[in-house]
């Protein structure tokens, strides 16, 4: 007998709205990682993979022409929980983190809560162009914007 394989669904093909390669200026706020704040180029580039279930992101932020900071995450449905989730790491340590959340609309909203405090972050795709915000908050009451960028296709 043979067994049927899956195939991507709805939620996948959501997720495939954020394929593309992105080019476009970040703002980073004062934080402890840039007291001063700074702008910053970030290049994403999200390509749909694993036949239609996951899209996989590589990201890089150069500053005064050096990359200056890398990241690496994949995108996928958890049909368990009835939600999105985002595998990360980057070159801040390597660790991994998981972030969860849904569509509403255009704007993919996910949080996670770790050993650094609460982070949450959006991935805006509504009308062509690419929007990416980052907050923090240690008591997850409290938020402060960490770096908001504006993309266009490259």
């Amino acid at each position: 007998m043979d067994m049927q394989m899956p195939k991507p669904g709805a939620p996948h093909q959501q997720l495939a709205k954020l394929a593309g390669n992105w080019v476009g200026e970040e703002k980073m706020m004062p934080s402890p990682w840039e007291p001063k704040g700074c702008t910053a180029t970030g290049r994403v580039k999200n390509a749909v993979a694993i036949d239609g279930f996951v899209v996989i992101q590589d990201y890089e932020q150069s500053r005064d022409g050096k990359v200056a900071f890398r990241g690496h995450g994949i995108f996928s449905w958890n049909d368990a929980k009835k939600c999105n989730e985002l595998v990360w790491t980057d070159s801040m340590g390597g660790t991994l983190q998981v972030f969860a959340g849904n569509w509403k609309g255009d704007v993919l909203e996910m949080s996670n809560e770790g050993p650094q405090g609460n982070t949450r972050c959006s991935f805006d795709v509504s009308g062509g162009a690419y929007k990416f915000l980052m907050s923090a908050s240690q008591d997850g009451k409290n938020w402060q914007p960490m770096m908001e960028g504006k993309y266009t296709k490259s």
